[in-house]
């Protein structure tokens, strides 16, 4: 039997969906599992066990519902049993109806449902595990357990004095604001005095970073890896550190998907939906002193600048990371 699975669209996401690939392994131990990704995550897929094959996918490239029909077209020689489509959306499922495969199971989104063989029901207010896992259970007709988000990286380096730390977040209402960007590395660097820091970001969060630590006191106990690993090389980096103090975002799944310890700073996010999934070693810490909490919008409408984000609780900050760094 030969299966591809259409993996999400954002990092987050796709470590969320390895629990899903790990269902489908055991569900089908002979098959062969294949995957298409976004181009730009696809050092990812590699990291996931038990993948066959990896089909990038350029948006760029394939552009609109034409598009991706031509891309799916591309794969239709490989006869796929069974294509599990995960991203909600029209343009995916036409993606599946062009590879022809003989199954082609996702959620009927959008009009999707045309374009698939089973259309299921995307289930409201679960986490995002168990919204991929219901896909499965839909298809099945039984029960499907959860099982733990995987990804397989070896250290770089084992720095276990070194505390990873990312304040940014695609959405400005769940980036860490500067003021209290500043304020909290200050305060870990006086905290935690035999402990460094290494910030973490993509090319485009450079500016911020860089804002943040140019209010920093104890510039020398900091490393800036921000913009200067790509996202295996990120994976790696965090297998060998002490911790991960992050803001609700794609770097959050990723530590916790390797086994790094998660301290997650929730503002606009739910984290009922999408905290990371595996529960050892994983902190969620939320102010939840205003009304608006969550509004898991992109942008704050009310404040500007995210004031959930600025009414954290510093001093559960520094208890929440006490139990990996004072040992360190």
């Amino acid at each position: 039997m030969k299966i591809l699975i259409r993996l999400p669209n954002w990092l987050g996401d796709v470590v969320m969906s390895t629990s899903f690939v790990t269902a489908v392994k055991q569900l089908y131990p002979d098959a062969q599992i294949d995957v298409i990704i976004k181009q730009e995550l696809k050092g990812i897929a590699a990291l996931i066990p038990g993948i066959s094959n990896i089909y990038p996918f350029s948006k760029q490239e394939f552009k609109g519902l034409r598009g991706v029909y031509r891309f799916g077209k591309t794969l239709r020689n490989k006869q796929y049993d069974i294509y599990f489509n995960l991203p909600p959306s029209l343009s995916s499922a036409m993606m599946a109806f062009g590879t022809r495969a003989k199954k082609r199971v996702g959620f009927g989104n959008e009009g999707g449902f045309l374009l698939l063989t089973k259309a299921c029901k995307r289930p409201n207010n679960v986490h995002r595990v168990r919204e991929y896992i219901a896909l499965l259970e839909q298809f099945t007709g039984k029960p499907i357990p959860s099982e733990p988000v995987k990804l397989v990286a070896h250290a770089l380096v084992n720095d276990p004095k070194q505390l990873l730390v990312n304040i940014n977040s695609e959405a400005s209402s769940r980036r860490m604001p500067v003021d209290k960007g500043i304020a909290l590395l200050n305060l870990l660097l006086s905290t935690f005095a035999d402990v460094s820091i290494g910030m973490i970001g993509s090319p485009k969060d450079a500016e911020h970073v860089n804002t943040i630590l140019t209010g920093v006191t104890d510039k020398d106990r900091i490393v800036n890896h921000t913009g200067q690993t790509n996202l295996s090389n990120l994976a790696s980096l965090m297998a060998g550190k002490a911790a991960l103090l992050t803001v609700d975002s794609g770097p959050a799944h990723l530590a916790n998907s390797v086994g790094l310890p998660v301290v997650v700073l929730f503002g606009a996010g739910n984290e009922h939906n999408t905290e990371p999934f595996n529960l050892d070693d994983m902190t969620v810490i939320r102010a939840g002193e205003l009304n608006c909490e969550p509004c898991v919008r992109n942008t704050c409408k009310l404040y500007g600048i995210p004031k959930c984000m600025q009414l954290l609780n510093e001093t559960k900050i520094i208890e929440a990371l006490s139990k990996y760094l004072n040992h360190a």
